[in-house]
């Protein structure tokens, strides 16, 4: 396995030292492979979320261009909104049955 030296904080070291004498890890690599391997899992789901934004704005200006689109006064604003709610609550209710 390969191994690297790296320069910690005070405070990091503090942190991995007190993850190891807890007894949950048992030594500093463990601590840093399970850092890292949250950053992977945060990453992915970074990169979820933005692949799953960009659909929706893809698809937003798809409606837009194709004139799939309600114009909203914004004195109605919230009552529109709060349909969309209603409208999405019933749609998960009647997919869960």
């Amino acid at each position: 396995m390969p191994t690297r030296n790296v320069v910690l904080t005070d405070h990091q070291e503090k942190v991995i030292a007190d993850l190891v004498a807890s007894g949950r890890y048992q030594n500093a690599s463990e601590v840093l492979r399970d850092g890292l391997r949250l950053i992977e899992v945060r990453d992915a789901r970074e990169a979820a979320k933005l692949k799953s934004l960009q659909e929706a704005a893809r698809q937003g200006f798809a409606d837009i261009d194709q004139g799939r689109f309600s114009d909203v006064d914004a004195a109605d604003m919230d009552d529109f909104i709060g349909d969309l709610g209603e409208q999405a609550g019933q749609t998960i209710k009647r997919l869960v049955r």
